[in-house]
């Protein structure tokens, strides 16, 4: 037992005054005489024993009486389990990704997680609320009520070690206590690792019951007609036992397509047949599952031919002209004596069709055009200086050209999962007419192959980054060294390459991919463009690059949904932003990485065990009562013992 003012015990010196005042008692005693003494004599005695009975039953309770009044203002208390930390400060972090709109028993779990909070948090707790985008700092839950009532769920994915290192950031002098309410979605042990054992948080993991989810991955242009564009729709499962599910498209929010699909496998393909013209909506599926990824917004831009210059000699280009037709490119062959530089700027992709040397300041140009978001492919000569083009090839990644051999190879192997064939082929082609070449380039490359040879080297390979495409051959194609022109592979595999990396039909951008943007539009040195949409609008970073405008949108928008760019009150080009896909699958669930910490149900269990193990237990008001008790105790021997 301890005493919070310890100093008043000395008062319990005072305890001798009652002990004084009955050892010299001053009160005289009369003497009576009776005539008769005799039965007198034997009532004096009885007398005698019971006052001194009475006086030290007085004595006994003014002294109970006294050292309870004294022992109650120095206030007595029992020590706290967990005093040590009483002054810990608390951190409140709540996941309110995506994945938190599943449903538990009481509703969605972000949405319960708020309610349990406002509900249960003591007004006088002091915290710091953290979720995935924002921080409320030194805050108590009448300041939070409104924050909490209005937290929406965000597109940035909880990262839980992101999170603890802004906590262990704020500088303290006490220690944390931390509390993280999340569905663990996607939880790894490397978000847990770096935890300090001293401050091991709370989890508090409310769990879903259903975790069946189908979402829309990705909206592309399968097939061009001559009319009509046939999209294809993506679509993941997870769960099982799917009930048939509603898929509509629409465009300006006007529904232009409907169908019932039954999900009977982990991946599905919706096919629409829509009119060649511009389109702005969205596809939308109907489950029980989450919301956030149940519409994919894309736009199709009006048909733009597509500007394609090759660089060669003209006799070993004339396959080119054929592929890329007049009613969907701008095609131009220039010789190497005759190329205008100040051409290049303008194209789409360029295509080095077996040059024997690249000169510097071709590749200055080619450099500066492939960072503007241009495509570049290199057809090499056998003749091709291999350290010219490996000086070339540096600008770009890591593929490397070795020594030329001069041996018949077959091409025997198609990356069907690579870009450039993506809707290509309609099933997996397992026996073809292999093209063949006669000599051809040892290329190492640590990117996939498009095409390779029989040996597994790579014939057609790809340096692929965020804004452009560089294909490289390890062989010339012409007639004389390989048959690949009569192959019909070389119909979309020339097609696809002479897209432009950004232009290929479809505008879907995810929000905080961080993805450049290139927009073709000349605007003066003070211009701003402006992305607007339906409810909201901002400026992106912006570089002006000749005839185009780079945009980066990092973190932007934050409400996915169809935008326009906009110069001043001028309408420039539309766009779509999505969400990530990463919350989807509800059975990434992962509670063994929680398993060495502390758990709960419900905050109140929480702040409960906390107040119960850091509370002292204060007993001066037991005191406060006995000393009522021994008062009363004293009046009722007063009253009634004789």
């Amino acid at each position: 037992m301890h005493f919070k003012h310890p100093e008043i015990l000395y008062f319990l010196f005072l305890l001798i005054v009652p002990i004084l005042v009955h050892l010299f008692q001053l009160r005289r005693f009369k003497t009576s005489y009776f005539t008769n003494v005799r039965f007198l004599k034997e009532l004096a005695i009885q007398t005698r024993k019971s006052s001194k009975i009475k006086k030290r039953l007085l004595l006994a309770t003014r002294l109970l009486l006294l050292t309870c009044i004294i022992t109650a203002f120095a206030q007595p208390f029992f020590e706290a389990k967990d005093s040590k930390n009483a002054s810990n400060e608390m951190y409140i972090v709540l996941d309110n990704s995506f994945s938190m709109q599943a449903k538990g028993k009481k509703g969605e779990l972000l949405k319960r997680a708020v309610q349990e909070l406002l509900e249960n948090t003591p007004e006088t707790a002091q915290f710091s609320l953290l979720t995935n985008t924002e921080n409320y700092w030194n805050t108590d839950i009448k300041s939070a009520k409104s924050a909490l009532q209005n937290l929406k769920y965000s597109a940035t994915p909880f990262e839980l070690s992101s999170i603890m290192a802004k906590i262990k950031a704020h500088k303290s002098a006490h220690k944390k206590d931390i509390v993280i309410i999340s569905d663990a979605v996607g939880l790894t042990e490397n978000d847990v690792k770096n935890i300090d054992q001293e401050e091991k948080p709370y989890f508090i993991v409310p769990q879903a019951e259903q975790k069946n989810n189908v979402s829309i991955d990705s909206v592309y242009i399968n097939q061009t007609l001559e009319n009509f564009y046939e999209i294809t729709v993506d679509l993941s499962g997870y769960g099982e036992d799917f009930k048939p599910i509603s898929t509509s498209l629409y465009n300006q929010n006007k529904l232009i397509a409907k169908t019932i699909i039954n999900f009977d496998a982990k991946k599905k393909k919706i096919n629409f047949t829509i009119p060649k013209e511009a389109f702005h909506g969205y596809a939308s599926i109907e489950d029980n599952g989450l919301t956030y990824d149940n519409k994919l917004f894309f736009s199709i831009s009006k048909n733009k031919k597509t500007n394609v210059i090759s660089i060669g000699e003209p006799e070993k280009s004339n396959f080119l002209s054929r592929i890329y037709t007049s009613a969907e490119f701008n095609y131009n062959n220039y010789a190497i004596g005759s190329l205008d530089y100040n051409s290049l700027e303008k194209q789409n992709t360029i295509i080095l069709n077996e040059l024997v040397e690249i000169p510097q300041a071709l590749q200055t140009t080619l450099k500066a055009f492939v960072s503007k978001g241009g495509n570049l492919v290199l057809i090499p000569s056998e003749k091709s200086s291999i350290s010219n083009l490996n000086s070339f090839l540096g600008n770009f990644g890591k593929v490397q050209f070795n020594t030329l051999k001069a041996q018949n190879k077959l091409i025997t192997k198609i990356n069907f999962d690579h870009p450039l064939f993506s809707g290509v082929f309609e099933n997996k082609i397992t026996n073809f007419q292999y093209p063949k070449t006669n000599n051809s380039f040892d290329v190492s490359s640590p990117y996939p192959a498009v095409l390779s040879y029989e040996d597994q080297t790579a014939f057609v390979t790809t340096i692929q980054n965020q804004v452009s495409g560089i294909t490289v051959f390890s062989a010339p194609i012409n007639t004389e060294n390989s048959n690949f022109q009569q192959s019909p592979l070389i119909v979309p595999l020339f097609y696809k390459m002479g897209q432009n990396n950004q232009k290929t039909g479809v505008n879907a951008l995810t929000i905080g991919n961080n993805q450049p943007y290139f927009v073709d539009v000349l605007l003066t040195k003070d211009a701003i463009l402006e992305v607007k949409g339906t409810d909201d609008s901002f400026i992106p970073i912006q570089q002006i690059l000749n005839n185009k405008v780079k945009l980066t949108f990092n973190d932007f928008p934050e409400t996915a949904g169809n935008y326009s760019i906009f110069d001043k009150k001028e309408w420039i080009e539309n766009l779509s932003f999505n969400y990530k896909r990463s919350e989807s699958d509800l059975s990434q669930v992962n509670t063994n990485v929680v398993s060495n910490f502390k758990t709960a149900d419900t905050i109140s269990t929480i702040f409960n065990t906390l107040q119960t193990e850091r509370t002292d237990s204060q007993i001066w008001k037991w005191f406060v009562i006995f000393a009522l008790l021994f008062l009363a105790l004293e009046m009722a021997i007063i009253k009634f013992v004789k």
